[in-house]
């Protein structure tokens, strides 16, 4: 797998507004999970890179955060920017766009996009589509909104067309050797992904709010042979809503880490022993230094 072999590796950029599929896309063209998902809007807070190697190709995937509108914190801000700067020195980018829904945040995402850079549309969610002659007219707007390298019709929730994209993208990256190992299909540490499954389940089983103000630190992880250790606090900004993650008799903590454990061990393929904490941190969205120790800078 060399570039005088004609092997391709590059990196694309996967962009779009919050909750339009970005994520579940990732996955799926990686074909494991390591990014969350969730129904809710603005999940994604980290840049996350998924490798996939082929026999000809190797696409290296950014992950961003959708752009930010909810809330004027620090975090938010370096989420803005993580998203922005996701897309420097990219070879490709994706827009995913959902399917018969082009909206002001949509365009907002295209005018950031460089000129320079071929970009690659992912109309998804086509599944959910009844009547599929919808879809041709969509197309045929997008198409006049900005000169897309090519529009796909895809559905990242079930693969649909997703071979498509990949033959599409191909040849947008450069000739050269692979950039990443052929077993690696991440740049992020197992800590990273336990932190990250933990959040998931937090606005997967939590109210309309109490996610967006939580975060999770990994305060101990230990592996021995196939076995892992893992101690972790979920953060909140206010005492009033510790009781809220932790649920009456200690039910919805529970649930939390018995989801987030049962995926983690899917993910690492091993026995995962995990204790979770919950610990009121005032201003913590806008605390530098916290923010930086939880990964984002």
């Amino acid at each position: 797998m060399s570039a005088q072999s004609g092997y391709r590796a590059g990196y694309v950029a996967i962009v779009g507004r919050p909750n339009v599929g970005k994520s579940t896309l990732l996955n799926c063209l990686v074909g494991q999970k390591i990014s969350i998902t969730s129904q809710r809007p603005q999940t994604t807070r980290h840049r996350l890179l998924g490798i996939l190697t082929q026999s000809d190709a190797q696409f290296v995937f950014v992950d961003t955060p959708g752009l930010q509108s909810r809330h004027g914190s620090q975090l938010n801000r370096l989420m803005n920017r993580a998203a922005t700067q996701s897309l420097e020195g990219v070879d490709a980018i994706v827009v995913v766009v959902e399917a018969l829904r082009f909206t002001a945040a949509d365009r907002a995402v295209l005018d950031i996009l460089s000129q320079g850079t071929p970009v690659v549309a992912a109309v998804n969610k086509v599944d959910t589509v009844a009547d599929k002659q919808q879809l041709l007219p969509f197309i045929a707007k997008l198409s006049g909104a900005f000169p897309f390298h090519a529009i796909v019709p895809i559905s990242a929730a079930t693969g649909l067309q997703t071979t498509e994209l990949l033959d599409t993208l191909k040849p947008l990256l450069p000739i050269s050797a692979p950039v990443y190992g052929e077993d690696e299909i991440t740049d992020r540490s197992e800590r990273f992904l336990a932190a990250e499954l933990i959040r998931e389940k937090l606005f997967r089983l939590l109210g309309d709010e109490v996610p967006y103000a939580t975060a999770v630190e990994i305060e101990r992880f230990e592996v021995e042979g196939k076995l892992r250790r893992i101690s972790a606090s979920i953060l909140v900004e206010r005492a009033g809503q510790k009781p809220i993650v932790i649920g009456k008799g200690g039910e919805k903590l529970k649930a939390i880490g018995s989801q987030a454990r049962s995926e983690m061990e899917t993910l690492f393929g091993g026995k995962v022993f995990l204790e979770l904490w919950v610990k009121v941190r005032k201003g913590w969205m806008d605390d530098s230094a916290r923010l930086k120790s939880l990964g984002y800078d």
